[in-house]
């Protein structure tokens, strides 16, 4: 039943509530501004702790690698190279983490520069990161300019959320925005030395590019965003399906996906990549200390191992089960109240959402970061049906608590 709140009797309950209603009125008349400038604020703290705190991740080593591998030809060179420069650039404690691991695959890898070149394969298919790190790093040293790609990334990827916000004239839920780039464990993908961030931040601005129309620039950063993480070629696909099915006039969509494909297919042939299998057998079924020639024989009881596996871990230990779960029980509710996505915006949806299961059902890997680029826009995109659904209801609240006595049932009974 809805009802009028009692009124305040003690002078602290005066009070808080006279401060809530003051706080509560300002930020509704600058709710734009203010929620931009507490995005911001969380955009720049983010930025700040890839050099505060930064993340010492072992895959710094291999991407490193690969991005000087031009200049050291000779295997024990390169191995030298970068794990002398890794080894002066971070602490003590990080460098024990990276290089000893009681006899296991870190300690074999710090002492056995063969053994380590073989694992490049895996890394050097995200040959746009590679080249990044590499021309970066003729102006600033290699750990140094992976840190500075980050925060780049970090103030990109926020820029295009204001920008996503601001076109729909929802800036006032911007914080709202920043409490779900937390439960996806942003901050922690923002610290990791990685391709995942940017890859994400051009995934969205080719999102948002879909979202406007403007095709040539969604085929552009499609692309782009396979050059960076590969396996985004499942996206592609799957939106590029989504799109023919559903009928919907988009020359970006399909540009961008055979693209994409071929991007793909290119890469994977001269990066000298092992294959989808292999791959899946080092990451989630056992690590190899050489990669060279490695190409087991399928099995299906080593891959329903491995997916049950990251079934547990992603449930156990990770947000973004949740967090999918989350947005459909959005987008289910604001369909319910008759507040629809659009057959264009419904059908992006529609393919963020499946591509998570595609990526997971092809690659079972458990980590949130992973997911990012496909689980934080579909979030950006029911927010306009909610926001008209919230608005709908506010003002039926406003209506019915300002009807006078006499205008309700005779029962007693308030609607």
């Amino acid at each position: 039943m809805l009802t009028r709140a009692p009124a305040p009797t003690g002078v602290f309950d005066r009070l808080g509530t006279a401060a809530l209603g003051f706080a509560g009125d300002v930020y509704a008349r600058n709710a734009a501004a203010i929620g931009a400038a507490l995005f911001s604020l969380y955009m720049l703290l983010t930025a700040a702790t890839v050099v505060v705190l930064p993340d010492a991740n072992w895959d710094m080593l291999p991407y490193l690698a690969v991005a000087e591998e031009g200049t050291y030809a000779d295997s024990q060179a390169l191995h030298d190279y970068v794990y002398g420069t890794v080894k002066a650039a971070v602490s003590e404690g990080d460098w024990r983490a990276l290089t000893d691991d009681g006899g296991g695959y870190r300690s074999h890898m710090a002492a056995n520069a063969a053994d380590f070149h073989s694992q490049l394969v895996m890394y050097r298919v995200k040959f746009v990161y590679a080249e990044l790190l590499s021309a970066v790093s003729k102006v600033m040293s290699p750990v140094a300019a992976m840190q500075a790609i980050q925060i780049f990334s970090v103030l990109l990827f926020g820029a295009v959320t204001l920008l996503w916000l601001a076109r729909q004239r929802l800036m006032a839920l911007a914080p709202l925005a920043a409490g779900i780039l937390m439960a996806l464990e942003f901050g922690a993908a923002a610290r990791a030395n990685s391709p995942d961030l940017l890859c994400a931040a051009v995934m969205l601005g080719a999102v948002l590019a879909y979202v406007e129309r403007r095709e040539m620039l969604t085929a552009t950063l499609l692309t782009l965003a396979v050059a960076i993480r590969p396996d985004n070629v499942v996206f592609a696909g799957v939106f590029f399906v989504l799109v023919a099915a559903f009928r919907i006039r988009s020359v970006g969509v399909v540009a961008g996906f055979v693209a994409s494909a071929v991007v793909y297919l290119a890469v994977s042939r001269w990066a000298g990549h092992p294959g989808w299998w292999p791959h899946l057998y080092f990451s989630s079924i056992e690590q190899q200390l050489n990669m060279d020639g490695f190409d087991p024989a399928f099995s299906v009881a080593a891959y329903a191992k491995a997916f049950v596996n990251a079934v547990v871990r992603a449930i156990g230990f990770n947000t973004w089960v949740g967090l999918a779960v989350l947005a459909l029980g959005g987008w289910f509710a604001a369909a319910r109240a008759g507040f629809h996505l659009d057959n264009r915006a419904g059908v992006l949806f529609a393919a963020l959402v499946l591509a998570v299961l595609a990526k997971f059902a092809i690659f079972p890997i458990h980590d949130t970061r992973i997911y990012l680029p496909n689980l934080f826009p579909p979030f950006l995109l029911i927010a306009v049906p909610l926001a008209a659904l919230w608005g709908a209801n506010a003002r039926d609240a406003g209506e019915r608590l300002n009807r006078p006595p006499s205008s309700f049932p005779s029962s007693g009974a308030r609607p």
